[in-house]
């Protein structure tokens, strides 16, 4: 079987050594020219990715992913801890407010390997080269699908050559061309508004967890990362109605909101490698092809994505290149699947998003957001409290953050919902 794979990121390499494992002959077609660098960093400091805009950005491989890599991609795996990934062991470092700190049946399940994006994509770009089956294209931008009989059957890039395919696979990420290309046959669905992120990195000796990596505090929220090679993220995100705080792209106003933050001021005790990053973005879009239109799929973000903040973009890219494999390239049984499986994830983060910026806009009104009148609603805004306190707590948090369980089956089993409110509630702001 004959492959084009549109897109040459994270989710578009991982799905052509997939294919191209069970036997298809994959060319991969990817817009931006410059040769994937030697080493991590090199890829770092100068390798120029301007097709992907978070590629500078913070990154974090949820444990799901990386349980996808060791069952599809396990050379890939190991590539990333020879390259110097982070093996990161979230139960290892509990916060310090947790007292017990026995290991738990199943906590290998929350081990990850984690890096800074431009490690990430040079392991898994130096793979992808050496893969039999595999070619891929640099500088070599779709610029024309063509069809037969309702059915994509070939594409010609920039260059101006033509690549017949029994299926295309569109990884070109959140800026995909696919709707201008296939028109009226795209359906796109987005949420109103978004958030703004605000990033720099350091590098040192790790920081310790006082935090979960993601800390709502009022109006905006930080998220402290770890990564490669002694290096770390801060990422201060706020919504983009929020005008004042705007001023966080400014270096010494960014500093001193960290500095601010009792919990997170130390992860600023590192040699700075960046000034101060920025990144817009809507809260999710998502895309739907036509049905009646055959021999094209969408995969990762180039179908759909969410806000970054929690970290569960690559992830669930690794996760869709790896149903893709199992189910096969029928657009129909594809699509259906992928709403099966990836759909209630992509809905869950929405919501959970949603529900973040209706909280910033009561605050930015002046008002303090009334607590969920709901019980779900209830436990899901103490839970993240709740995880500081908890043991068994913690790691149920940790199963959702990771990808590994969804947010209703994890909250759904005995118990779980008192003994989450029941550690919430030993902080008197949430008593009440």
């Amino acid at each position: 079987m004959k492959t084009i794979v549109l897109g040459a990121g994270m989710t578009g390499l991982a799905a052509a050594m997939m294919l191209a494992r069970d036997g298809h002959r994959v060319t991969v077609l990817e817009r931006d020219p410059d040769p994937v660098p030697d080493t991590p960093e090199a890829a770092w400091e100068r390798w120029r990715r301007r097709g992907v805009a978070q590629f500078r950005q913070a990154h974090l491989m949820q444990a799901r992913g990386t349980q996808v890599l060791e069952h599809e991609l396990p050379d890939v795996r190991q590539a990333l801890e020879a390259a110097g990934a982070l093996r990161l062991d979230v139960v290892s470092r509990l916060p310090v407010t947790i007292a017990d700190r026995s290991p738990r049946p199943g906590d290998e399940r929350l081990l990850t390997v984690t890096a800074r994006r431009s490690t990430l994509e040079q392991v898994i770009a130096r793979a992808a080269e050496s893969e039999p089956g595999v070619e891929v294209r640099r500088g070599a931008p779709v610029a024309w699908l063509e069809m037969r009989d309702a059915r994509v059957t070939a594409v010609r890039d920039a260059r101006g050559d033509r690549h017949e395919g029994d299926l295309v696979v569109d990884a070109m990420g959140r800026g995909s061309v696919l709707p201008r290309l296939l028109g009226d046959a795209v359906q796109e669905e987005q949420e109103a508004g978004g958030f703004l992120y605000y990033t720099r990195f350091f590098r040192g000796r790790m920081p310790e967890l006082r935090a979960l990596p993601l800390t709502h505090m009022g109006r905006f929220s930080i998220v402290a990362l770890p990564a490669d090679a002694g290096v770390w993220s801060i990422t201060l995100v706020i919504s983009a109605r929020d005008r004042e705080l705007r001023r966080l792209r400014d270096e010494a106003a960014w500093t001193a909101m960290v500095r601010s933050c009792p919990q997170h001021a130390h992860w600023l005790d590192g040699a700075p490698l960046t000034g101060v990053v920025s990144m817009g973005g809507r809260l999710g879009r998502r895309r739907t092809i036509e049905p009646r239109l055959g021999g094209i799929v969408s995969l990762g973000d180039a179908w759909a994505y969410t806000n970054p903040s929690l970290g569960r973009g690559m992830t669930l890219g690794l996760m869709h290149a790896a149903l893709l494999r199992r189910v096969g390239g029928d657009p129909a049984a594809f699509a259906a699947a992928t709403e099966r499986e990836i759909g209630p994830w992509y809905r869950s983060t929405v919501a959970t998003d949603r529900a973040r910026l209706a909280q910033i806009d009561v605050l930015l009104a002046g008002s303090e957001p009334a607590p969920p009148a709901d019980l779900p609603g209830r436990v899901l805004a103490a839970l993240p409290v709740a995880m500081l306190h908890d043991p068994d707590v913690f790691r149920a948090g940790s199963e959702i953050s990771n990808c590994l369980t969804l947010p209703q089956d994890v909250l759904s089993r005995p118990g779980l919902a008192q003994r989450v409110l029941a550690a919430a509630g030993e902080v008197p702001a949430l008593a009440a």
